[in-house]
C-alpha cells in the first residue's frame, strides 16, 4: 500500500509527459517544470524523480528512488498508454480507417481562416492582454490559449509561446462533456435511453443495489459508486487511471455507498462506466469507437485535432484523455450553443442540450455540463459551482488546472480557455475573462468584427 501513491506518480508524469510531447508536440522541458513539478508536493519528490524521453522510440519513462518505473508509449491516432506487461498493441490508425469508407464532409462553416485571429476591437485585445497576464510571484496562472467565438465566427485567440492553432490541448474532466455528446448520439439513434440501467455484466443481478444505477444517474454523477476523486495520489480515481489496465472495469466493480438518484458526488468512475458503454454501443474495439465518434461528432462539426486516448480494453479514457485544438473546443462548444443542430442537421436528439445543463439536484452540476445556476463553492472542493462574469444561461465543460469550454446562448458566444493553473483552477481569472469579453462586444459599434 505505501508504494502505491508513488507508483501513480511516476505513471501519471509518464503517462501525461507522453501525451504532451507527441501528442501536443510541447517542449518536454518546459511542460515537465509547468505541469508536473508544479503539483502540490511534487517538489519535494523533485530530486527522488527521474524522467526519459525516448523520441525515437516514442515513449517516456519515470522512476522514483531508481524504483517504481512506469512506461507510456505513444500510438499513432491512440495516443499514449501506459504499458503494463503485454499491454502495448500496435494499432495505427489512418484517416481513411476513420472514416471507414464514408466521406461525408464537414458541415460546420468554417469558423476562421488560417491564420491567428487578432481582435480587431481595444476591448477584445485588452481582455486578452488580461488573461495572458501573470502575477508577480506564484501561484502563476499559465494561460496557454483563449479563443473567443461570436455568432459562429472567432473573433479573438491567443496562444502561449510553444502553443498554436492546431496545438491538441488536453481537456482533462472537459473530455467527460464529449462522453455526454457521444451518448447524445447513441440515444438520437434509438441505441440508449438515459432511463435505462446501465448495461453491466457486473449489475445484473436485480438484487445488486448497482442494477438500480441508469445512464442518467452516471451522467449526472448520482450513481452513488464508491470511488473517491481528490487531489491525493491515495485516491479511488488515481488508482483506477494510472494502475489498472481495464479502468472501466475497476469502476464496475465497486459498490455503491448511498442509493442511486439520492446524492450527488462527482467521480471519473462514473464516466468510465459510461465510455465502457459507449465502446461496447460502437462496436467493442478502439476503432470502432474513433470510427463512430468522427462519422457522427468531429466530422461534422470540422474538428481536425482531435486525439482520444484509450486503455489496454481498448475503452476511450473518456473521464480525462481527449485533446482538441482551441478551435475544435470552440466547434464541440458551437454545437451546444446551437442546440445540436449542424447545418440543419440534428446531431442530438431534441431536448438533449436542455437536459444536460438542467442542475442536478441541489448542485450546480447538470448531465455531463456544469451549469451557472448556483452560486457559492462546491463542497470540499475551494472552486465555485458557477463561472463568475458568466450569465445564468451558461454551461461549460471543466477540466483540472484551468481548462474551459464556455457556452453562452444569450450571448451568442463561446469562450474556450487552456492553461496549467493550480490555483483554484483560475476561476476568478476566467470569470473576468469572460466578463470582460461580455463588456467589449457590448460597447463594440458592430457585433460580428474581426
Amino acid at each position: 500500500m505505501m508504494f502505491k501513491p508513488l507508483q501513480i506518480t511516476t505513471g501519471l508524469i509518464s503517462h501525461d509527459l507522453c501525451s504532451s510531447v507527441f501528442v501536443s508536440r510541447l517542449d518536454p522541458k518546459q511542460d515537465y517544470h509547468e505541469r508536473e513539478l508544479a503539483r502540490p508536493g511534487m517538489a519535494w519528490l523533485s530530486w527522488a524523480l527521474r524522467h526519459h524521453v525516448d523520441m525515437a522510440k516514442r515513449e517516456v519513462t519515470a522512476s522514483m528512488f531508481g524504483l517504481l518505473r512506469s512506461r507510456a508509449v505513444y500510438r499513432d491516432g491512440l495516443g499514449a498508454i501506459l504499458v503494463r506487461g503485454s499491454d502495448l498493441h500496435d494499432l495505427p490508425i489512418c484517416e481513411a480507417e476513420l472514416t471507414d469508407g464514408e466521406s461525408t464532409g464537414p458541415a460546420l462553416p468554417e469558423i476562421a481562416g488560417s491564420a491567428v485571429v487578432e481582435p480587431a476591437d481595444g476591448g477584445l485585445r485588452a481582455a486578452l492582454d488580461r488573461a495572458f497576464a501573470e502575477p508577480p510571484r506564484p501561484p502563476y496562472r499559465r494561460t496557454k490559449a483563449v479563443i473567443v467565438v461570436l455568432d459562429g465566427r472567432v473573433v479573438a485567440e491567443r496562444y502561449a509561446p510553444g502553443y498554436g492553432i492546431e496545438t491538441r490541448l488536453l481537456g482533462y474532466s472537459s473530455a467527460k462533456s464529449v462522453i455526454n455528446a457521444l451518448i447524445g448520439i447513441l440515444v438520437r439513434q434509438g441505441r440508449l435511453s438515459v432511463d435505462q440501467p446501465a448495461v453491466v455484466e457486473e449489475w445484473s443481478d436485480p438484487a445488486d443495489p448497482r442494477h438500480a444505477i441508469t445512464i442518467d444517474h452516471l451522467l449526472r454523477m448520482t450513481s452513488g459508486l464508491a470511488i473517491s476523486e481528490t487531489r491525493s495520489p491515495l485516491c479511488g480515481v488515481a488508482r483506477m487511471i494510472f494502475l489498472e489496465r481495464d479502468m472501466a472495469g475497476f469502476a464496475m466493480k465497486s459498490g455503491v455507498q448511498t442509493t442511486p438518484g439520492t446524492s450527488w458526488k462527482y467521480t471519473s468512475g462514473n464516466t468510465l462506466v459510461l465510455s465502457r458503454i459507449v465502446r461496447d454501443s460502437a462496436g467493442g474495439r478502439a476503432i470502432d469507437v474513433l470510427r463512430f465518434a468522427h462519422r457522427e461528432l468531429f466530422q461534422p462539426l470540422g474538428m481536425r485535432d482531435v486525439t482520444i486516448e484509450f486503455d489496454a480494453t481498448g475503452t476511450p479514457v473518456g473521464s480525462t484523455y481527449i485533446f482538441a485544438s482551441a478551435r475544435d473546443w470552440a466547434r464541440f462548444g458551437l454545437l451546444y450553443l446551437n442546440d445540436g443542430i449542424v447545418a440543419g442537421r440534428r446531431i442530438f436528439p431534441e431536448g438533449w442540450v436542455q437536459y444536460s445543463s438542467t442542475p442536478t439536484l441541489d448542485t450546480g452540476y447538470g448531465a455531463g455540463f456544469w451549469t451557472n445556476k448556483i452560486q457559492g463553492e462546491i463542497p470540499g472542493w475551494n472552486h465555485p459551482w458557477a463561472i463568475p462574469g458568466a450569465p445564468q444561461d451558461a454551461i461549460s465543460a471543466r477540466g483540472s488546472l484551468g481548462q474551459f469550454v464556455i457556452v453562452m446562448p444569450s450571448q451568442r458566444l463561446v469562450i474556450a480557455r487552456f492553461g496549467l493553473s493550480f490555483a483554484r483552477e483560475d476561476a476568478e481569472g476566467v470569470g473576468r475573462l469572460v466578463a470582460d469579453v461580455i463588456a467589449a462586444l457590448a460597447t463594440s459599434p458592430r457585433r460580428g468584427f474581426g
